[in-house]
């Protein structure tokens, strides 16, 4: 057996976001005969005798990495965010390790929906993808947008809630070729990714673009999100992005999502002034944004970008309903663990993944591009998930039907 280099092993584990103690703890070595488990751990990572099969299968798993990655001879380079636009107050090792690992997950699978897509012949390069500059104005960009995903305000708002205006708009998206998936852990809650470490991910490719919203954030954001990074796909700039940012192309972003949400004359409908106390204003703002399936602190955004909102009064109102926000969500999480109850696996599955990469695999399973182990490669499942998956969907041949 090769020898491992104990970079590798470093390198594994600081990139899984661990400590030595946290993955010793997980690794649960047996035999301790020359330390304890941390001491035998450093003594790998320091070159001090070499891990056996088992030992390398168990990293493997502990720290999501394949079996093979334990030997190459040195470690890669970090993963490709493209440009990363946030601003993470105090960035967490943990965090960060989260999210390369899930940009180079989704990467991988993208790389494969390129290449098939490559190889087909009505592939062709999707032309609103990089097509405009941030010199054409947020008019522009919008009314571009609009006509490309032809999602009318109104509908997106006579939904009966967040959840069906954000289904009504991924679909437009999708039908314009754009793959749109809910990620927000690496598998199980275990890895979720906090939403102020990442909120989305834009990956500007001409012929399978993709793009990423944590979905550990509330489903009403989840549409400025998903424009926000469609903004980035006609801008032809991949990169991450968080909640917070003063980069010039974020505050763009923001404005054309805003913008299509929210148009500017609608803004003073919600009542709000700059002499209008911070308590009053909640109220206002939260009554205004769930008449139209909008996240509360989107329109607090909206309102200080126009000069209706103090910027001290839009500072203290988004943390408050973010602190308010998690507070619901994790009393749903406690009464959901005590009911022991939630939605099917699948259905879950299917939900996150979207119905452009769903029917996408469904066709290139039927025209034998895709075996079972690549289907579950691009859905990120086993291959035994692929065929339960894929029968429980309504799918029709087409790209984006």
């Amino acid at each position: 057996m090769p020898r491992v280099n104990p970079e590798i092993l470093v390198w594994a584990r600081k990139t899984a976001g661990l400590s030595v103690d946290d993955a010793a703890r997980k690794l649960a070595f047996k035999d301790t005969t020359n330390g304890t488990a941390v001491e035998k751990l450093t003594a790998y990572e320091a070159g001090q005798g070499d891990p056996s099969r088992a030992t390398l299968v168990k990293m493997a798993k502990a720290y999501r990495r394949p079996l093979l990655a334990f030997y190459m001879a040195a470690p890669p380079r970090p993963g490709d965010r493209g440009q990363d636009f946030r601003n993470v107050p105090d960035r967490q090792p943990g965090s960060e390790a989260l999210v390369d690992a899930l940009v180079r997950d989704v990467r991988a699978r993208q790389s494969m929906v390129h290449s098939i897509l490559v190889d087909e012949e009505e592939a062709v390069p999707l032309g609103f993808v990089g097509s405009v500059s941030m010199n054409d104005g947020i008019g522009a960009v919008l009314a571009s947008m609009r006509r490309t995903i032809g999602v009318d305000l109104a509908d997106f708002r006579a939904q009966s809630s967040p959840d069906g205006a954000f289904a009504l708009l991924r679909n437009g998206v999708e039908a314009a070729g754009v793959f749109v998936l809910l990620i927000g852990n690496l598998g199980s809650h275990h890895t979720a990714i906090d939403v102020e470490a990442f909120r989305g991910f834009a990956l500007a490719d001409p012929i399978a673009p993709f793009v990423i919203i944590n979905d550990q954030d509330a489903k009403s954001a989840w549409s400025f999100t998903l424009l926000h990074e469609l903004c980035h796909l006609w801008l032809g700039v991949t990169g991450v992005s968080g909640v917070f940012s003063d980069a010039a192309i974020e505050r763009f972003c923001d404005d054309v999502a805003g913008s299509f949400l929210l148009p500017e004359n609608e803004l003073p409908l919600a009542g709000v002034t700059q002499t209008t106390l911070v308590d009053e204003a909640a109220k206002l703002i939260s009554d205004f944004a769930q008449q139209r399936h909008l996240s509360r602190s989107m329109v607090a955004y909206r309102l200080q970008r126009s000069g209706l909102l103090r910027a001290d009064a839009w500072r203290t109102l988004v943390t408050r309903f973010r602190d308010q926000w998690r507070a619901g969500r994790d009393a749903q999480r406690e009464r959901d663990r005590l009911k022991d109850t939630g939605p099917n696996y699948y259905i879950v599955r299917r939900h996150r993944l979207g119905s452009a990469l769903l029917k996408f695999v469904s066709r290139n399973m039927s025209d034998g591009a895709l075996t079972p182990t690549k289907a579950g490669k691009v859905l990120g499942v086993k291959a035994r998930s692929v065929a339960p998956l894929l029968n429980g969907a309504a799918l029709t041949v087409g790209r984006a039907a």
